[in-house]
């Protein structure tokens, strides 16, 4: 049990009920961080768990959802206990966000009709292309409404049943709350949001449903989707029913306020103090993604970008790119055996911090090696699915560092093409504040990221924490909405003494970079061919 004051305080702020909890369910991880009222971490809890690929179908099972989440809040009262001595019974807000997108449909029973479409599918492609030039707004394949129209399309049988649509963080703030709602930057994942309304948009539901009606006369697609709140509104209190499904142990007590669910970009944003025009982040896990806040709207409508919003509703470009660090930790791991098997096993964290650091030894360009990070599809590049590649030329350099430089460029690839369109818009950018776990190794993915998108990357010490910690900032906002703004209330309250580090891009880096992306992209044909072949 830790004495010292600073522990001292946050068992006052425990036992006074003013520490705010954030819940995320990421891709490979559900996590909570519970916080004091400023921001600061107090404790957190984990629980790995994996998508399953059924059907030629991305998924997680429902079940999976609410023992991980137990799991997850289990493990936190577990870090209460053992750093302040006592059990977290109330908390002054709570907040749930999770991976954006995808399609989870329930009839008017609550039932699930149909198991739940991850962002990972990339099976929307005729609706997708139909909805963007009905729309004049582009849209992506992940995005629910994209979906949704695909099942329209395709007379798949629970459509005439669909009552409800929402996100993977919209069904757990329901079960939780009973309340079927959203925050606007997640819900503007589901169909296009009106920046002047904060609210989807008007007209685009209108030509929605004239496009369905004569397929599906008398559907109302807005009767369909969750509300939309905005960063601040209480969104419902925590229910008996929803406490119980947290905790099952019953420490944990009913009527907190929740905060407007979110997804994961936007406790990105918040995470890194990004919600204010020329600012943006990057995300990087088993996805990773850009969100630039845009001071204007885009000129053009490009499939490269998504136009969503932050948790207070203002116009954010993203590039999301399907495919993040997975491929690098599978490499990792595999590192990690072989140290095992020369008798010296090694903590995971330890053996990735030493790949990347031996990719700073590595020669600008990756000494000619080219890789694909592609598990799954990856829309922005033009695939359906994907095959992890290493592809090298007779006269490439195979060190260990070329390889793992190469590794970690892969990461960035897509990520650097949709940037590109974006600063063909002439978007500004100050800062690319970046955040995940692979930002736990100090000045290396900083370093080569810079090199990617050509623009100062910066971390601050809260990076590792990620979304997580932003759901939970977002929740403690709930007791600030009042009095200041959402950026207001991060650059004084939760930032203004924080710890960032900025690492400009290094022109050797940067040229060699660009030697990289131009085999990178003359070699998508390959992973073209390895989809077709394999």
């Amino acid at each position: 049990m830790i004495t010292d004051d600073r522990s001292a305080q946050a068992r006052a702020d425990l036992a006074a009920g003013r520490a705010a909890l954030g819940i995320e369910l990421g891709s490979t991880r559900i996590k909570a961080v519970l916080v004091a009222p400023d921001g600061t971490p107090l404790a957190s809890g984990s629980h790995d768990w994996e998508n399953q690929f059924v059907e030629r179908m991305w998924t997680y099972s429902l079940d999976a959802v609410w023992s991980g989440l137990q799991a997850c809040v289990g493990a936190l009262q577990a870090d209460v206990e053992r750093q302040y001595g006592a059990p977290l019974t109330e908390l002054s807000g709570l907040g749930v966000s999770a991976m954006m997108h995808g399609y989870l449909a329930f009839d008017a029973d609550g039932e699930l009709l149909v198991p739940f479409r991850t962002w990972r599918n990339t099976t929307t492609g005729p609706a997708a292309a139909e909805l963007s030039a009905l729309f004049g707004h582009n849209i992506p394949l992940r995005w629910s409404v994209a979906h949704f129209y695909q099942a329209i399309l395709d007379d798949e049988p629970h459509v005439p049943q669909v009552a409800m649509l929402t996100t993977l963080a919209g069904y757990v703030h329901w079960r939780l709350t009973g309340r079927s709602v959203l925050g606007v930057g997640d819900a503007s994942g589901m169909f296009p949001v009106d920046p002047a309304t904060r609210g989807y948009d008007a007209r685009m539901l209108a030509q929605f449903d004239e496009l369905v009606g004569q397929r599906r006369p008398g559907l109302h697609l807005a009767e369909l989707l969750p509300d939309v709140l905005v960063a601040g509104q209480e969104a419902g209190r925590l229910t008996e029913e929803g406490a119980a499904l947290l905790d099952p142990t019953g420490s944990l007590r009913a009527g907190a306020p929740l905060c407007p669910p979110e997804g994961d970009a936007g406790t990105g944003m918040v995470a890194t103090n990004a919600v204010a025009p020329r600012t943006g982040n990057v995300s990087v896990g088993t996805s990773i993604f850009a969100m630039v806040v845009l001071e204007h709207p885009l000129e053009r409508v490009h499939h490269e970008l998504d136009v969503v919003t932050t948790p207070a509703g203002d116009l954010v470009a993203m590039v999301h790119c399907n495919n993040g660090a997975s491929e690098l930790g599978a490499w990792a791991e595999v590192f990690g055996r072989f140290a095992a098997a020369l008798g010296h096993p090694t903590e995971p964290d330890a053996v990735f911090g030493a790949l990347l650091g031996e990719a700073l030894e590595g020669e600008a360009d990756g000494g000619g090696l080219v890789a694909y990070n592609y598990l799954s599809g990856e829309p922005i590049t033009g695939l359906d699915e994907g095959r992890p590649l290493v592809v090298r030329t007779p006269d490439s350099r195979l060190t260990l560092a070329n390889f793992v430089r190469t590794q970690v460029y892969a990461a960035f690839g897509t990520l650097s093409l949709g940037m590109r369109v974006l600063a063909g818009e002439g978007v500004a950018l100050d800062t690319l504040f970046a955040h995940g776990g692979m930002f736990r190794t100090a000045g290396v993915a900083q370093r080569l990221l810079a090199a990617a998108v050509g623009a100062p990357v910066a971390v601050a010490r809260t990076a590792s924490e990620g979304g997580p910690w932003g759901m939970a900032v977002l929740a403690a906002y709930l007791d600030a909405a009042g009095e200041l703004d959402l950026p207001t209330f991060l650059s004084t309250r939760v930032f203004g003494s924080a710890e960032v580090d900025v690492v400009e891009p290094d022109p050797g880096d940067v040229a060699g970079y660009a030697t990289f992306l131009e085999r990178y992209t003359a070699g998508l044909a390959a992973e073209r061919a390895a989809t077709e072949a394999l």
